[in-house]
């Protein structure tokens, strides 16, 4: 449910921002307050997961969240909206999702065997909240107003919340870290032994601050300005309907070498910022974000697979939040650079050279051996 609340949100904050007077650097700059704070701490996010436990730290952030996102909807119904009152509103909201993200690691494989089925699963299931929440939140934006979005996204935080509670993963032997200090260096010298991880999360930084980062704000305020905002809800659902095809796909190939194959359907992720920059029929547009959001979903399974199977549990949370902290980490410099560089050369422009250099960093994760050859733990032989 909380993903459905979470997909509503873009369309819901860049609507309410275009509505009161703010461009695409105002996109930008409440994107990156939750962003950067995400990144900021997350890593630490993961040692409290190993030292007190996943499920009561993913709880205490619902239940944080739900108060957030009920302020940002009173803000909106009383109509005193101002930029820094929602930049602060994400930044919360960044820390809480820091201390959420890295238990979904440990959570996954300790509730089945099949992980990689598991995560095709999910990515299907949050693939569907993805068609449903931009259409959902156009149409709840056009017949009452922007402040109901943040009302019903704050109640999916209050059921995600209620369903942590109700589960019960097995319980696991675990040697947790003796100490804060100690698991967040133990921590990090997991991660550094491990070349196929640094080195996509090394590439997945170029390719926030280039592709991912001045995507998101520069496409969402093009094209509710082309289009309206129903339309750009339209066009998320088109990416959450490839999304769904994604996981889809994941679910039925398990390929000896899966970041090999992941990195190779990426390749059509370019298809996002491309049909946006290059101004397309709409039509074109929509089935260009849903083939991009099939690309993102099956990479999306093959990593989260590797890393929940090729990693020893006791340090899984730690080594998952700085995975995460890396991927995300250069995010906000992307989101914050977009509007003055749009300004300067143009949207259209930087939306076409952010599509050229997400075919480059394909081709950089497959010119890695160790990404490339890596072999899934279950393969044949």
């Amino acid at each position: 449910m909380a993903r459905l609340g979470d997909m509503m949100l873009p369309v819901a904050l860049a609507a309410g921002l275009v509505r009161h007077g703010y461009a695409a650097g105002g996109v930008g700059l409440a994107l990156a307050a939750y962003t950067a704070c995400f990144a900021g701490f997350v890593i630490f996010g993961g040692v409290i997961a190993d030292l007190f436990g996943a499920r009561r730290l993913m709880i205490g952030a619902d239940l944080v969240r739900v108060g957030t996102q009920s302020t940002a909807a009173a803000l909106f119904f009383s109509g005193n909206v101002t930029l820094w009152h929602l930049c602060a509103i994400g930044a919360v909201n960044g820390v809480c999702a820091a201390f959420f993200q890295p238990g979904i690691a440990s959570t996954v494989p300790g509730i089945t065997d099949d992980v990689q089925k598991a995560n095709g699963v999910i990515r299907t299931g949050e693939s569907v909240m993805a068609v449903l929440g931009p259409a959902f939140a156009g149409v709840l934006i056009g017949v009452a107003s922007v402040g109901w979005v943040f009302a019903v996204h704050a109640a999916t935080y209050l059921v995600s919340a209620l369903c942590l509670g109700l589960l019960r993963s097995p319980t696991r032997v675990k040697t947790r870290p003796k100490g804060f200090f100690a698991g967040l260096a133990g921590g990090w010298q997991e991660f550094r032994s491990r070349t196929w991880i640094w080195s996509v999360i090394v590439i997945w930084m170029v390719f926030m601050v280039t592709v991912w980062g001045p995507t998101i704000p520069l496409a969402a305020a093009e094209l509710i300005t082309e289009h309206g905002e129903r339309a750009y809800g339209i066009v998320n659902s088109g990416l959450g309907a490839g999304m769904a095809v994604g996981g889809l796909l994941a679910l039925r190939i398990r390929p000896v070498h899966p970041l090999r194959a992941g990195a190779i359907a990426l390749f059509g992720f370019a298809l996002e910022p491309l049909t946006v920059g290059a101004r397309v029929p709409f039509a074109a547009v929509v089935l260009g974000w849903a083939v991009a959001g099939a690309a993102m979903a099956f990479w999306s399974v093959m990593w989260a697979t590797s890393i929940q199977t090729q990693l020893p549990n006791d340090v899984l949370n730690r080594i998952s939040a700085y995975e995460v902290a890396g991927s995300v980490a250069m995010m906000p410099v992307g989101q914050l650079i977009a509007g003055p560089v749009s300004g300067v050369v143009g949207t259209h422009h930087v939306l076409l050279v952010s599509s050229g250099l997400a075919l480059c960093t394909c081709a950089a994760l497959l010119a890695v051996p160790a990404v490339r050859d890596l072999v899934r733990v279950d393969a044949p032989g």
